[in-house]
């Protein structure tokens, strides 16, 4: 079953991607993040090839033929799923698509209607039976809902 993981009051959501994404594949793991639009496809590809001063981390949009060759992928589709092992959720709607996953991550912002629209999100998972860790990162506080 897909493991549901959410970030709530994440101040800047490209970075926590970044974050999240050079953990992951430090542990050799492949990430899909589903985005908003084209447009929010690039500026996350654009920072997380500059996200760090030191090293850069690799990516493709799923649409681009050197994509398969990616264990970061930028979708705003889903059309183009070419793994299932990690999914960031960057958009307002579950993805009809997460089950195939193995840890699906929801990334919520500070403004109200993403708290809004997450709110939904989570429902939804819970009302699934999805064990789902929600961590609050202006607290640090860690929650489990079974």
């Amino acid at each position: 079953m897909t493991r549901v993981e959410f970030y709530f009051n994440v101040a800047d959501k490209l970075a926590k991607s970044a974050e999240l994404c050079e953990k992951a594949t430090n542990k050799g793991r492949q990430l899909t993040l589903l985005t908003q639009d084209e447009q929010m496809n690039s500026a996350l590809q654009q920072y997380l090839w500059q996200h760090s001063a030191t090293s850069f981390l690799a990516n493709a949009k799923a649409t681009e033929a050197h994509s398969a060759f990616s264990a970061i992928l930028l979708d705003c589709s889903g059309e183009n799923l070419q793994q299932d092992d990690i999914l960031i959720n960057l958009q307002n709607q579950h993805p009809p698509f997460f089950s195939r996953f193995r840890h699906l991550v929801e990334i919520v912002g500070t403004d109200e209607s993403d708290r809004i629209a997450a709110r939904q999100r989570f429902k939804f998972y819970k009302d699934r039976g999805y064990a789902i860790k929600a961590t609050d990162e202006k607290t640090g506080e860690v929650k489990d809902w079974k």
